[in-house]
């Protein structure tokens, strides 16, 4: 791919952003972890390397939804200067630069989180009315798209349908709806297949090439909520394949959510990582430790 020198663009909450060149990004998964908006000091094993490499299943497996962004994962097919980045293997993706959407889209197949709390309060979700007498983690009639603004700084706001159309346009609007809907159909259709629910989801769209296409991570424990079938239950809250051991470790301990957080115990870090690598292991049914950089 030529001599390459990667130029660092952004530091995110988990993953490390650098240009490329050609036209191309390299994302790069860290281990980090964060809970309430807070990142924790002590990272978790391998978590970037499920992250990326549940996103590269879910990604071949919706290209007949709409095209993606995804360029290159092996390695030996990145740029030679991606070696310099420290335990890169299996945790990097090149990918297409896009013009990205304004908006979050979001699907929601479940009530649960703020939309939870939204029907209790006030009986609708997005503004929207739903029946009455639903319970918490209730599936819905049907899976509703319901975008979000994306916040600089601070919480990501819930929008209407014609918010979004009022952002980009109706066509494109229509478009991230389609997209969104139908990716979240085959996913859950897939996941349900093998025991996991997918509750609900976030994808982030951009345009390459003039098409709207699925960018950054996928269907993955951290942009969606994966409950076990056999867990799940209307009422109540069901656990999760990804970081509810450290949001629950935390939540006994009385921290304020405010930085610094508390040092996680290492049986709490060790747990996160099981759920993490059992849900990409139940989706995929590949082993993850045949995945690159693993058992190194």
């Amino acid at each position: 791919m030529g001599d390459v020198t990667l130029q660092h663009v952004y530091s995110g909450k988990v993953r490390d952003v650098y240009d490329a060149g050609d036209g191309n990004l390299l994302f790069v998964a860290s281990d980090r972890i964060s809970a309430f908006d807070v990142v924790m000091a002590e990272p978790v094993p391998d978590k970037g390397r499920v992250l990326t490499a549940m996103t590269a299943f879910w990604l071949d497996l919706l290209a007949d939804v709409a095209p993606s962004h995804l360029v290159a994962l092996d390695p030996a097919d990145l740029p030679p200067a991606a070696a310099d980045i420290a335990d890169a293997a299996g945790r990097t993706m090149l990918v297409r630069k896009a013009e990205m959407l304004p908006v979050e889209c979001i699907v929601r197949g479940y009530l649960s989180g703020s939309a939870w709390k939204e029907y209790r309060a006030s009986g609708t979700m997005h503004g929207t009315k739903l029946p009455d007498g639903l319970r918490e983690s209730e599936q819905l009639p049907e899976p509703v798209f319901t975008p979000s603004t994306k916040a600089e700084t601070g919480h990501d706001e819930n929008i209407s349908f014609d918010e979004a159309v009022a952002l980009v346009g109706a066509d494109v609007a229509e478009q991230a709806r389609s997209i969104s809907l139908a990716a979240y159909e085959k996913g859950r259709a897939w996941a349900a297949e093998r025991g996991i629910i997918i509750a609900d989801t976030k994808f982030e769209l951009g345009f390459i090439d003039g098409k709207l296409a699925i960018c950054d991570e996928v269907l993955t424990p951290d942009s969606s909520r994966f409950w076990p079938a056999d867990a799940w239950e209307p009422g109540s809250t069901p656990p999760s394949f990804d970081k509810q051991p450290v949001r629950d470790w935390l939540e006994a301990t009385g921290w304020d959510k405010k930085p610094p957080p508390p040092t996680l115990p290492p049986e709490v870090v060790d747990a996160t990582r099981e759920r993490y690598v059992a849900g990409y292991e139940r989706i995929t049914g590949a082993s993850f430790a045949d995945w690159y950089g693993v058992n190194r």
